[in-house]
């Protein structure tokens, strides 16, 4: 049921139908066919997997909530109340509206990130600058999908940046740092791609949007809070964080760029907080310097200094 290389799971589409179908029961108020709906999707997992572990577990809470929740009326006996309108009022209650709203509020505010950043910065800044944060977000959703897992398209906050919605279904915290780290990844690799083109044009707008790319993307790494670098950071133990902290301060003083300070000032707090996982996480914390490097080298690469247009 998973791939013994990757790890992907073999049945990843039917799942997560499954797994949208169940939270949208859940949503509804109705844990029985919530219920019934995880327990299908336990039949396509691994029995020792920790996604298999975490249905289990989901579907144990979902039994008690059932115990306390009244049987609802039959089924689509509200649907023959409105006469000839019943099939309608039925086709509209199917996921697949429901997905058909994800996507609308992804256009939505997608389209509303975009009017925000044109005004702000004009046409060709504004939305190359938005296609940046877009790519980012892509790379989120793109680890958790090749992962088996369900995932939403990005949703856009004007102003405020981006996120990607996915169910963690008892991941590992290894996991959940690669997801994290996939989105900084990304913002790298299209960064470097505008500084390939700048570098081949030398049209100034390639080399502003490289350097704002590669500085968003380092400020998201820093690791605190609900940014990509907080949540990687769970993975790594004391020593993992003392060589993060390590690289930001190196990176800061090579480059003087201040955001490398930031880096290493959250990573310097994250040595005292109470969240250090049971073991350390080499691969995460290679990943992460490996990337926080990179950008370094692009914003090192192009002509200014921090986010500023040149």
């Amino acid at each position: 049921m998973a791939c013994p290389q990757c790890h992907a799971l073999v049945h990843a589409d039917a799942l997560e139908q499954l797994s949208a179908q169940a939270r949208a029961l859940e949503d509804q108020a109705n844990p029985r066919q919530a219920r019934e709906q995880w327990l299908r999707a336990l039949e396509l997992l691994p029995p020792d997997s920790t996604q298999a572990e975490w249905v289990r577990g989901h579907a144990r809470n979902l039994e008690l909530a059932a115990r306390r929740t009244p049987e609802a009326p039959a089924k689509n006996q509200w649907a023959r109340k409105l006469g000839p309108l019943a099939p309608v009022a039925i086709a509209l209650s199917k996921a697949k509206v429901l997905l058909t709203i994800f996507k609308l509020n992804f256009l939505l505010s997608l389209v509303a990130f975009m009017g925000v950043y044109w005004s702000l910065y004009g046409a060709k800044f504004g939305l190359g600058f938005v296609a940046l944060i877009f790519l980012h977000e892509m790379g989120h959703f793109l680890d958790v999908k090749r992962r088996g897992l369900p995932a939403e398209m990005p949703v856009f906050l004007p102003g405020l940046g981006a996120y990607v919605r996915w169910q963690a279904l008892g991941v590992s915290r290894e996991t959940r740092a690669a997801v994290s780290l996939a989105g900084p990844l990304a913002g790298c690799l299209t960064a470097a791609a505008c500084a390939l083109i700048w570098w081949g044009t030398g049209n100034g707008i390639w080399a502003a949007l490289a350097r704002a790319g590669a500085w968003l993307n380092v400020l998201n790494l820093i690791p605190i809070w609900v940014l990509d670098g907080g949540q990687a950071a769970l993975a790594m133990n004391k020593g993992d964080r003392l060589v993060l902290l390590t690289a930001g301060l190196a990176l800061w003083l090579l480059l003087g760029q201040n955001v490398f300070c930031l880096v290493a000032l959250g990573a310097g707090y994250r040595l005292f907080t109470k969240d250090l996982p049971p073991h350390s996480s080499r691969a995460t914390t290679a990943y992460f310097v490996s990337v926080l490097v990179s950008l370094g080298v692009v914003m090192w690469l192009m002509p200014g200094r921090g986010f500023g247009r040149q």
